[in-house]
């Protein structure tokens, strides 16, 4: 009998083509999707690299809609520009903006992929069961807590769990990631020994092909670089453009390195400081999502991660409300940065995370 069938976001890339071979080769009826989010406007060239969101998407496209023939599955194309511009593009700019560091991939996933997309195509008539991607990540039902659980891949150098932490139990309980068990050199394999004619492609590096600036062009101004004294230092190119921890690109000469150590929308201003000002040890963070618990009712000690890279660090979590939660680190961690994601982990179990606010 055949398996149940299961639509794969498909990008044209090495990993999730392979996540479509190898749930055919497990027996599902499987059908690939993909979307077109591109809307064709201008990008700067400078510095391009693959992206999510540029002029290489109908390459990725015709790269998918060719794995798809090799594989001998269904295929179907679905136009998301709208809703990718109201959830990603817009969150976006406006918490650039606001004097924050967004976390698109997030975003994205919550809202686009594990969301519009899988609606779009259930829209379109098209029957499934569970919704796969080529993230390197693992779940696991846990009949002791009745939940399903979001685990670290097994390689991680390649672990994408961090990006998948605000992901429901619902849609937790529909999808499959099939690579989970996998290292990214079999996968290349396994891509090299199916024919899929896509192995040797190089991986997404960017956000958005050639930066992100041509969303600011005609909404940011020039304002000053302040010492925490409030000492004007020189003048910086719209807030946008600066993240916490930035130390290139200021354009300003002092006597030791400087680092952005703030960002003032009100007062359109860049805080700088030297690196010790970038240590923390406190922060409050929102939009809360719990998976491997369904609420925090009271502190818990786990280990975060406050950015993709970040070295997982000792917390103690502490719920303020049902809204907040006051973080502690055991050691001062660098470059706090609000509007990024915080990601709390039972060793490989994703327990939670959510978006900081501030650190203290």
């Amino acid at each position: 009998m055949s398996k149940d069938k299961v639509i794969v976001g498909m990008s044209g890339g090495v990993d999730s083509s392979v996540a479509a071979a190898l749930l055919k080769e497990e027996g599902y009826q499987v059908i690939g999707v993909t979307m077109k989010i591109w809307d064709g406007g201008t990008i700067s060239k400078e510095g391009a690299h693959h992206a999510c969101y540029g002029p290489g998407e109908e390459e990725d496209i015709k790269d998918a809609q060719k794995v798809a023939e090799i594989l001998g599955i269904p295929f179907y194309i679905f136009d998301l520009k709208q809703e990718y511009k109201t959830f990603v593009l817009d969150y976006f700019s406006n918490e650039y903006l606001s004097g924050r560091t967004p976390n698109p991939c997030v975003v994205c996933n919550r809202k686009v992929k594990f969301n519009a997309l899988v609606e779009r195509a259930r829209a379109n008539g098209i029957k499934f069961d569970y919704f796969a991607t080529g993230h390197y990540a693992q779940l696991e039902y846990s009949k002791k807590w009745n939940r399903y659980l979001l685990k670290k891949g097994k390689d991680l150098k390649k672990d994408q769990s961090y990006f998948l932490y605000s992901l429901s139990q619902e849609q937790l309980g529909h999808t499959l990631f099939p690579l989970g068990d996998y290292i990214k050199e079999e996968v290349r394999k396994i891509a090299r020994d199916s024919g899929l004619g896509i192995n040797n492609k190089p991986e997404s590096q960017d956000f958005i092909t050639g930066g992100y600036s041509f969303l600011f062009d005609k909404v940011t101004r020039s304002g000053p670089i302040l010492n925490k004294q409030g000492k004007v230092l020189g003048r910086h190119q719209g807030i946008p453009f600066y993240t916490i921890g930035q130390r290139k690109g200021l354009g300003i000469s002092n006597g030791e390195r400087l680092y952005v150590t703030a960002i003032d929308p009100e007062r359109n201003a860049i805080v700088v400081g030297t690196k010790e000002d970038l240590l923390g040890d406190k922060l409050i963070a929102s939009n809360l999502n719990w998976i491997a618990i369904e609420k925090l009712e009271k502190p818990i000690k786990v280990k975060a991660k406050i950015r993709y890279l970040h070295k997982e660090a000792e917390v103690e979590v502490i719920p303020l409300d049902k809204e907040k939660i006051y973080v502690k680190f055991r050691e001062p961690q660098m470059a706090i940065t609000p509007g990024q994601a915080i990601v709390f982990y039972d060793g490989d179990i994703v327990v939670g995370g959510g978006v900081i606010e501030k650190w203290i």
